[in-house]
């Protein structure tokens, strides 16, 4: 049986952007009979709101996305809850330092900002790491720990990483891309990374659906289900959503949150109906309700370019 999931963040309110990915993550796995969850990725207990995570469950039911298991449907793999799951990746991280496969970095916060005007490259975390601290001798190590303490990065193997796409097609990664990455930051905090695949293994899910942004995060990934010895799921990346200006949806571009659309009235059968045709669902956006898109969905379909909003349609989803 597919098993997906929906992850968001709760720092910030639901936008349109996230809400397409959720829908299109729950036609998914309800076109194929499946089991669909919710998960709060709420690690980073500093920006993580409990407010926001209500209001975000709120959004999604008033859009019509319902959920088998996670926050107010409990299920058998539990907790849903990112913050209450902290002692699994704290087993994952002594796996992998037993394997030899993480070492400290004690680089400064302005070391790193100082690696982004180099020639290695970015990542959609930012710079990509150089090894720096990879090589350090245990004397090395020992001075730099006596003054701050370290974050540990996993060592990326060196080999080329191939993986199918269901959208975005076949995808190659060349040995380490990315580069070493933090699993652990210095102030404790477990990193999403090493979280989200413990906990993707542990609610066996089967199909992963997100946006294209983190397509270069697959990688890393990958390198930890082999690490750990975890099966990995199915990857479906799909194109993001641009403003009329050629920029990410924010802000800026007026009430583009959920709840904003809400307040001002706007229908969910309205929203959904622009979501489904910016992914290639229905001809044009038409008011529908998600469950009447079930038998349309269709990975094919989704756009693989990206998809530029146009102010109109702004506009219109921000009045009733």
């Amino acid at each position: 049986m597919k098993r997906g999931r929906f992850a968001p963040t709760p720092s910030g309110q639901l936008h349109i952007g996230n809400a397409r990915t959720a829908l299109l993550a729950w036609l998914q796995i309800r076109s194929a009979q499946g089991r669909f969850v919710l998960r709060m990725e709420d690690i980073d207990k500093p920006r993580s709101k409990p407010e926001l995570a209500r209001q975000i469950v709120d959004d999604l039911l008033w859009l019509g996305l319902d959920w088998d298991e996670g926050p107010g449907a409990g299920g058998d793999y539990g907790p849903y809850v990112q913050s209450e799951r902290e002692f699994l990746y704290g087993e994952a991280l002594d796996k992998l330092m037993r394997q030899g496969l993480l070492y400290p970095c004690y680089c400064s916060r302005a070391e790193l900002v100082g690696i982004a005007s180099a020639p290695h490259g970015l990542s959609s975390e930012g710079p990509v790491y150089p090894g720096t601290c990879r090589s350090l001798t245990s004397e090395q190590r020992a001075v730099k720990q006596a003054v701050k303490t370290p974050s540990l990065r996993f060592a990326m193997p060196d080999k080329e990483m191939v993986f199918d796409d269901l959208v975005a097609g076949k995808q190659r990664f060349p040995a380490g891309a990315g580069g070493d990455f933090v699993v652990k930051r210095a102030d404790g905090i477990f990193a999403y990374q090493l979280a989200v695949v413990v906990d993707d293994a542990a609610m066996r899910i089967t199909d992963v659906l997100r946006g294209v942004d983190l397509l270069d995060s697959t990688p890393r990934q990958l390198a930890l289900y082999e690490a750990l010895g975890l099966d990995a799921p199915r990857f479906a990346h799909v194109p993001l959503l641009y403003g009329p200006d050629g920029k990410r949806l924010s802000k800026r571009h007026g009430a583009v949150s959920v709840t904003g659309m809400r307040a001002a009235g706007t229908s969910p059968e309205k929203v959904i109906g622009c979501l489904a045709y910016w992914s290639g669902l229905i001809s044009c956006p038409e008011p529908v309700k998600a469950s009447d898109l079930v038998p349309l969905f269709d990975a094919a379909k989704i756009p693989t370019g990206d998809i530029l909003i146009d102010s109109n349609t702004l506009d219109r989803l921000s009045r009733s």
